[in-house]
């Protein structure tokens, strides 16, 4: 089979490698359709390195992605404790928490501290023809659903899940800072649960434009103008109730904390290249901010999945550019350099 290997900062390289060995107890094999390239993808792929995880050796990529199951290994149930079926298409969840300890036990898989991650290093992920994966992260895909929407399930939850954090309520003012997907997502779920304001910046036109068509109220180029003082006189001076952080880029935090009320909720989504959160103390003490550091999702998949299927959120929408596993190398530079018009990027490995 086809593998795209990571094999240092820009280095990717198509290779050919057995396929995977039939599915274990719990397991599925899977011929893998569509992997979405993320931006915690491009911190690996541009670094080597995200956070404080290191790529010391070869891996391969990939953790939004969707696929057909191939084999099955026994007891093979779903997300939702449903067997599996040869054949069925399925969206991946791909952090595979151990259910055993304390934060587990409490309702907090995202938190686990014995979990494994598809396409974090060492855990190889999805740009390769076949994979085996947890069936348990498995949750089938309705007719309704195109392959290229499958990865952006995973962009979803995560995007569900910062809302969730956020304690969102109908009325209140959102500001929602950096417009890449996750980004633009949030904005589509803050207008969706019925926020009065929904405020979007980033320094790139075309994705404001999305912003706008998904029901954004008012949208901010960063380039062009204030972003804290527009939203200031927006709100006219009291700030908005909810600033979620998903860019990490410049002073993009602090701006957060610059456009959140005093006692308003700060998200934050975005992983800074550095691994360093910076912010005013004063101002945000002063404010008596509440900050939440948003993790992944807890079981957001079966929330996605019928937020998609039922046409709320166009998920094939934000897909801009489709490549094939073969130029794997190509699709992550051109994302890379933030090329025109680029939202989402998706990698088509099976047919």
């Amino acid at each position: 089979m086809q593998v795209a290997r990571l094999y240092g900062p820009r280095d990717i390289r198509i290779a050919d490698e057995p396929p995977p060995l039939r599915p274990a107890r719990g397991e599925v094999r899977l011929h893998v359709g569509t992997v979405g390239l993320c931006g915690s993808d491009l911190h690996l792929y541009e670094t080597g390195r995200i956070g404080y995880t290191n790529a010391s050796s070869p891996f391969v990529l990939g953790h939004e992605f969707m696929g057909v199951v191939d084999a099955l290994g026994d007891e093979a149930l779903d997300g939702l404790h449903e067997p599996l079926q040869v054949g069925q298409r399925v969206a991946v969840d791909p952090a595979v928490p151990c259910w055993r300890c304390e934060l587990c036990e409490q309702g907090h898989p995202n938190l686990c501290p014995h979990h494994s991650f598809y396409g974090l290093y060492p855990e190889d992920g999805a740009l390769r023809d076949y994979m085996t994966v947890s069936a348990r992260n498995c949750f089938p895909m309705p007719d309704s659903l195109s392959d290229a929407s499958g990865p952006l399930l995973e962009t979803l939850g995560v995007a569900i899940h910062a809302l969730d954090l956020a304690k969102l309520r109908i009325g209140h003012s959102v500001a929602v800072l950096g417009a890449g997907p996750v980004g633009l997502l949030i904005a589509r779920l803050a207008v969706l649960a019925g926020a009065d304001s929904v405020i979007v910046s980033d320094k790139f036109g075309w994705r404001l434009q999305k912003a706008r068509a998904w029901g954004a109220g008012h949208t901010l180029n960063v380039d062009e103008v204030d972003a804290v003082a527009a939203v200031a006189e927006l709100t006219r001076g009291r700030g908005v109730d909810v600033a979620i952080e998903a860019a990490w880029a410049d002073q993009s935090v602090q701006q957060a904390v610059a456009m959140a009320r005093y006692g308003g909720r700060l998200v934050l989504v975005g992983i800074p290249p550095d691994d360093k959160l910076r912010i005013q103390h004063s101002a945000a003490r002063r404010k008596g901010l509440t900050i939440m550091m948003s993790r992944r999702m807890k079981h957001t998949y079966p929330r996605a999945i019928q937020l998609a299927a039922s046409g709320k959120v166009a998920l094939d929408e934000l897909v801009s550019h489709r490549f094939p596993l073969a130029q794997t190398a190509d699709a992550y530079a051109r994302n890379a350099a933030y090329a025109p018009g680029v939202n989402k990027v998706i990698l088509q490995v099976g047919s």
